[in-house]
């Protein structure tokens, strides 16, 4: 992890992660017992073949950086969603990553799920869904990771398949009728030309059924800052998104650090996501000044198994260690979490209680 090892502080540290793929937790133990209990080729003959295939430096963005060669992150990430097919494997893959979040002091998750990477495969909604609300019930029950999920819609497919897949999914939404699995939408995948407002008719629909929305505004990617604009100040009938899934392009323009403060809007950054395209010396110090402009954010993985296996630890101990912050600082960003989740008040005030706590012993 470039050399860091997470310190003791930054381990025995109380999370909540809010941006996390539960495809991107996907292990590549679990991909290869999938995939042999599926009968799923891979274009692997051994283990040791899958695995050395994590260790590949992937071309992010082939419509912006040109065509090296190298798959991209995505292709290879969704390549991966090939092996889960039965209710049994999305449960089997909830429980891992729940199982590993426990590990690790996070007690509370908001994960993502992608129900279009299964829909056209002839996978019904009902069984990816039923997988991850008993892998949700039984996380709590057997870890104590209490988790609500976020629905995305796929921003490189079709509006209105990302309609259909709502719809279908909507019986498992936290709202009266509900089934209590997801309590959000969200957008994923390659925003090239796909800005926050064409979904705009899917935030309304969840508005309306009383969920929240948030949405990716990636790093550096084509229109970067213009998306952070749609998503403070346009999107949602005007009145901006609820919380912003990366956004650290809001340090390209003033506006957009005021916009975020103003309208309380914090950010959830993933730093190993952008430390493997950006130096050190370029990416922390923008970091940092989101810090120092009062900008609420809070630290996250993103897709930890596709990511040099780097989870929410190591990326709390990237900007521990390289945006210099001291030990009160990084319990702050626990508050974050905290403070910016959509968990019910009652978790939270135990959340901050157990974070008042440790800080009084720690710092």
């Amino acid at each position: 992890m470039n050399g860091l090892e997470i310190s003791s502080f930054v381990a025995a540290l109380p999370k909540v992660e809010l941006h996390v793929h539960i495809e991107g937790t996907l292990t590549p133990s679990l991909r290869w017992k999938l995939a042999h209990r599926n009968n799923v080729p891979l274009p692997y003959l051994t283990y040791e073949a899958l695995l050395e295939s994590y260790n590949v430096l992937y071309n992010h963005r082939k419509e912006v950086n040109g065509d090296n060669g190298a798959p991209t992150f995505l292709e290879t990430y969704f390549a991966g969603t090939q092996v889960l097919c039965k209710e049994e494997d999305f449960y089997e893959l909830g429980m891992e990553y729940l199982q590993k979040a426990k590990d690790m002091n996070v007690r509370y998750v908001e994960p993502f799920f992608d129900l279009q990477a299964y829909l056209p495969r002839g996978i019904p909604a009902a069984t990816v869904l039923n997988g991850y609300m008993r892998a949700q019930r039984e996380g709590a029950a057997k870890f104590g990771v209490q988790s609500n999920w976020i629905m995305c819609f796929i921003r490189d497919e079709p509006v209105e398949e990302g309609i259909a897949a709502y719809k279908a999914a909507r019986p498992w939404a936290k709202m009266e009728g509900g089934k209590g699995l997801f309590h959000a939408v969200g957008l994923a995948s390659n925003e090239y030309d796909r800005p926050p407002l064409l979904f705009e008719t899917g935030y309304e629909m969840a508005q309306r059924d009383g969920l929240y929305v948030t949405m990716h505004c990636d790093v550096d990617q084509k229109d970067a800052a213009d998306h952070v604009h749609e998503a403070i100040f346009s999107v949602c009938g005007g009145k901006g998104a609820q919380r912003i899934d990366h956004g650290l392009n809001a340090v390209d323009r003033p506006e957009l650090i005021a916009g975020l403060k103003d309208r309380g809007i914090g950010l959830t950054l993933c730093p190993h996501a952008y430390h493997r395209r950006q130096k050190t010396e370029v990416l922390f110090p923008k970091i940092r000044k989101l810090w120092d402009e009062g900008v609420k954010f809070c630290i996250n993985s993103d897709d930890p198994t596709y990511m040099h296996n780097i989870w929410v630890d190591g990326a709390m101990e990237k900007v521990y260690h390289y945006c210099e912050m001291d030990k009160s600082d990084m319990v702050k960003l626990a508050r974050n979490s905290v403070e910016m989740s959509w968990a019910d008040e009652k978790l939270k005030e135990e959340l901050l209680a157990e974070l008042d706590a440790f800080e009084a012993n720690n710092c």
